[in-house]
């Protein structure tokens, strides 16, 4: 349930801030007075697109920011959970912010998230109908969704998509093997020649660079003999080398440390470059001992670079990429040469898929025939109590083309009056007779939402276009009886509705410092009193007009 809504600088509103009740809360005013500009608020802390035209003219940000009333249940903690996001004393703070760029900010208590959490939240706070949903009845699709509400099989839906999409990618695997079957035989020998070449070198990891380190080596044995021979008499071998200096200098310390016995430190700190020493030269020996110029052996390595280099140009700036590409090039010859097999296997795949995908579209479409009966049933019923008693509401399952919904075409059908067949609602039903229809609709809907519990947010914006008279105050009735396990949100122009608020509020627009801005109140008593009078009666309020207001909320009070 929406307990507070603040607006700042969207549209013409430079600063409001409204608290709203369980039960009918009905927003009333002249037409343009920015009545659905609060609707619209409201519509993008549930998700809906931010555009920067909307920010108030002179300022650089709009903020819209809602209190909701939530009851905690698991599907709203798997949402919320993820983000970080708690519900405080069962509250939820939703912030959304518009900037000057085009860029929005979404906040959910005090958290950044995305537009898209907002939207999966959506259900849990609220649904908003408008003028574009009454639109939507035109649309198939939508039509469809509606009776998939009313039908309260989402496993078996989910099960029909999922199989669908099974079949389909199935089907385009075989389409593309089928397209490229005889490319791929006149690739097989080329493909067979890379594999043979590319295996004939015998290819190790790693074997390329420890070749050009051989090369290296043995281009450049002249230089390491002499380097080497002269680093190890520099270290050991001649007369003045590092190791008998060293070692000179030891003996000398030793022979100190028997007069002063504080300079055995000194002795001991020597020690360890002794050893180094040693062993550095231990190993310079042994290395000589290895080096040995053999121009055959090089006239070999120059050969297996060259070999390498040449299937580097072809197939990868390395022995690795080379050996990738050859296990690629073996995948595709046994891909061609298992292609039939493979084929089969994947037409029997698609076969048994396609088994299971008519079960389960059959399945659906009883299940949707049954929902169909039940929901034009529960929709004729509301319409009796909107002054459309004897219109004839029928929805049809008819046999259609195979999707992920299934395999069903549904269509609303509407015969308002007597005698008539039932016709498409666009080509029969009037303004008035939508909104009726679509009110009616979401009575019904609304209970057979799975997301729905008590107390949530129902908005209705212009629910009442093209209705007047006894339709208006079954309309009203209707809201009513929804306000009684939800919070109603309704935006109206009729005195007639009006009479039935639980809570009532009046936008206006007036100028203040030379700019448009629009002002909302919840109103009293005898405020309301004077805005339904003035519903009836227009800018000039009679005597006539206050007396007619106070029948209809007496009237309205006892109904």
């Amino acid at each position: 349930m929406l307990l507070e809504l603040a607006v700042e600088n969207y549209a013409v509103v430079d600063r409001l801030r409204a608290q709203f009740h369980a039960g009918l809360n009905l927003l009333t005013g002249e037409t343009g007075s920015g009545k659905s500009i609060v609707v619209d608020a409201l519509g993008l802390l549930l998700g809906a697109r931010a555009s920067s035209d909307m920010i108030r003219s002179g300022e650089n940000r709009a903020r819209i920011t809602g209190r909701f009333e939530l009851r905690d249940n698991p599907a709203l903690r798997a949402l919320l959970e993820p983000a970080g996001i708690e519900l405080e004393d069962g509250e939820l703070l939703i912030e959304r912010e518009i900037l000057a760029s085009g860029k929005s900010r979404a906040y959910v208590g005090t958290r950044p998230v995305s537009a898209a959490l907002l939207k999966d939240l959506a259900p849990h706070l609220g649904d908003i109908h408008g003028q574009h949903d009454q639109q939507l009845l035109y649309v198939a699709d939508a039509q469809l969704t509606m009776l998939d509400a009313h039908a309260r099989a989402p496993e078996l839906l989910s099960e029909t998509r999922d199989l669908y999409r099974r079949w389909l990618a199935v089907g385009t695997e075989i389409a593309a093997m089928e397209n490229t079957e005889q490319e791929k035989l006149r690739l097989l020998d080329l493909w067979s020649f890379q594999r043979k070449e590319i295996e004939s070198a015998t290819l190790r990891a790693g074997e390329d660079v420890a070749l050009e380190e051989e090369r290296r080596v043995q281009l450049n044995m002249g230089r390491l003999l002499e380097n080497t021979e002269a680093a190890f008499a520099a270290l050991y071998d001649a007369p003045e080398s590092a190791y008998a200096l060293v070692r000179l200098a030891a003996k000398k310390l030793d022979e100190l440390a028997r007069i002063d016995s504080g300079l055995g430190e000194i002795r001991q700190t020597l020690e360890p470059a002794v050893i180094a020493i040693q062993e550095a030269s231990y190993t310079l020996r042994d290395y000589l001992g290895h080096l040995e110029a053999n121009p055959a052996r090089l006239e070999e390595v120059e050969s297996r670079l060259a070999a390498i280099e040449k299937l580097k140009r072809k197939y990868g700036g390395t022995v690795e990429q080379i050996l990738e590409f050859a296990a690629a090039v073996r995948g595709q010859i046994e891909a061609v040469e298992n292609a039939g097999e493979t084929l089969d296997r994947l037409k029997k795949q698609r076969d048994t898929l396609a088994r299971d995908y008519e079960s389960a579209a059959e399945r659906l479409t009883g299940i949707r025939q049954k929902a169909a009966a039940a929901l034009s049933k529960g929709v004729e019923k509301e319409l009796a109590a909107l002054a459309m008693e004897r219109t004839v509401f029928r929805i049809t399952v008819e046999p259609g083309t195979w999707s992920e919904t299934g395999r069903d075409a549904v269509r609303f059908l509407v015969s308002p009056n007597v005698g008539e067949e039932p016709r498409p609602l666009d080509k029969i039903a009037s303004g008035g007779e939508i909104s009726r229809i679509a009110l009616a609709l979401k009575t019904c809907l609304v209970g057979a939402d799975p997301n729905h519990g008590p107390a949530r947010t129902l908005v209705f914006d212009e629910v009442d276009t093209g209705i007047g008279g006894s339709a208006a105050e079954g309309v009203a009735r209707r809201l009513r009886k929804l306000a009684a396990g939800n919070q109603v949100l309704c935006v109206t122009h009729l005195a007639q509705i009006a009479c039935f608020a639980d809570h009532h509020y009046r936008v206006e627009k007036s100028e203040a410092a030379g700019r448009t801005v629009t002002r909302m109140e919840e109103l009293s008593d005898e405020a309301r009193r004077t805005e339904i009078a003035r519903m009836l009666s227009g800018h000039k309020l009679t005597p006539e007009a206050v007396k007619h207001a106070d029948q209809l909320i007496k009237a309205a009070a006892y109904t």
